[in-house]
């Protein structure tokens, strides 16, 4: 006889990161002196009421009729976007880039949130209406299609980190399904030749190695050209790109590279973010007692970079609790999405894990000096309404994955 009712260990672990990531940021408004983000925690209640609210609203609906309504919500995501790109507004960090929507000067939310979810359905439904998973380039397609979409409309606005976690979900989606290791390599390569293009001996180096694994994994002609000649055109239009980003996503990359270049501007972020991190030790200086966050010397420190107010105030045992915790959590993800009942929820489940995932290793990486700086904010922890109600979304879609495959099939309703 099959168990039923809520995923306990789901539950439990939601609600652990909920508490301490709302603790964080109370802690993470208490400075010296009055700023912005002393009440912030206040409103991330409501947001977390609201997500909640609408966690238990999508409980109660059935798979089926989701991806029925998948379509519906892409589309809307879509064209969200595209009137975020000509009539966006900026905030925070990001305050040249086009990412909110704004009505009477009211910021409503990040459509780019929304269609991260949107996309994760959509993809889903594509990749288990196919008997088998994607073997070539060409069957990757409507696949990239679908996230590339979205993608190319959130780079325009532009929100760099968000376009990235894009390619996370994809990543984490098609290698659930069954895409082999190799194939995603040859996707990836050109965003690899991309980055090698900073050295010429390095992307003429790596460009040897494609070829080379191209004569080894013999795919099809027009997709080793294909994938070949896309790789040349990164190293050739790598400069056009450059200068296409935003001055702020210019300035990130530069600080990321040498942040002592200029530590007083673009170099300031990363350099107290270390700063506060390496300060904490083994045990922190203790809750709220942060010299870096309350001086006010980190930046952002409410949402880009909360993390290294974990640091600064417990230390090293902290962040390993903290991220032992988000360890569990991909764990309980996994383990869900591997014992759903049909294809579709399993595929849904990857696509959410994926999407934490991506947001958590950007995050603390960006945060420790590892990643560029891409204010991607951090699950549970970080404020934002828009993604906060995201996320507990995501978490309502799971537990009804987890009940259905707890009872043996649909829920009634």
């Amino acid at each position: 006889m099959r168990r039923t009712g809520l995923d306990r260990p789901l539950l439990i672990t939601v609600l652990v990161l909920i508490i301490t990531g709302s603790l964080v940021l109370y802690s993470a408004g208490q400075t010296d002196f009055p700023t912005p983000a002393a009440e912030i925690w206040r409103r991330q209640l409501v947001w977390l009421a609201l997500g909640a609210v609408g966690a238990a609203m999508i409980f109660r609906m059935s798979p089926r009729i989701l991806e029925w309504f998948t379509p519906f919500l892409y589309g809307a995501a879509i064209l969200l976007l595209i009137v975020t790109v000509f009539f966006g507004t900026g905030a925070g960090t990001a305050a040249s880039s086009h990412s909110w929507l704004s009505i009477a000067g009211v910021r409503i939310g990040q459509p780019a949130e929304l269609a991260k979810l949107a996309t994760i359905l959509m993809l889903a439904r594509h990749l288990a209406g196919r008997r088998e998973p994607p073997a070539t380039l060409a069957e990757l397609i409507p696949a990239g299609g679908i996230v590339g979409i979205p993608l190319v409309l959130v780079a325009a606005q532009p929100d760099l980190g968000s376009a990235l976690v894009f390619l996370g979900i994809f990543f984490a989606m098609v290698y659930w399904v069954g895409v082999t290791p190799w194939l995603l390599l040859l996707i990836a390569s050109p965003v690899i030749s991309l980055i090698a293009a900073v050295s010429t001996g390095l992307w003429g180096a790596w460009i040897i190695v494609l070829t080379l694994l191209l004569i080894w994994l013999r795919p099809y002609l027009v997709e080793g050209l294909a994938v070949w000649g896309m790789n040349v055109m990164m190293g050739v239009v790598a400069v056009r790109l450059w200068t296409g980003l935003a001055p702020y996503q210019q300035n990130r990359i530069l600080s990321f590279v040498n942040p002592e270049i200029d530590p007083r501007a673009t170099g300031w972020n990363i350099i107290q973010s270390k700063v506060a991190i390496g300060s904490g030790g083994w045990i922190g200086k203790g809750f709220t007692l942060g010299t870096q966050k309350r001086l006010a010397f980190l930046p952002a420190q409410h949402t880009d970079f909360i993390f290294p107010v974990v640091a600064e105030e417990f230390g090293f045992w902290g962040v390993a609790l903290v991220l032992s915790v988000f360890f569990f959590f991909f764990l309980v993800l996994i383990r869900i999405a591997r014992r759903a009942v049909d294809t579709f929820s399993c595929v849904m489940v990857a696509g959410i894990a994926g999407l934490l995932l991506t947001h958590v290793v950007e995050n603390v990486g960006m945060t420790v000096g590892l990643l560029p700086v891409t204010g991607i904010p951090l699950p549970f922890y970080s404020y934002g309404g828009s993604f906060v109600i995201i996320c507990l979304l995501g978490v309502g879609m799971t537990l009804r994955v987890a009940w259905d495959s707890r009872s043996g099939g649909y829920l009634q309703g």
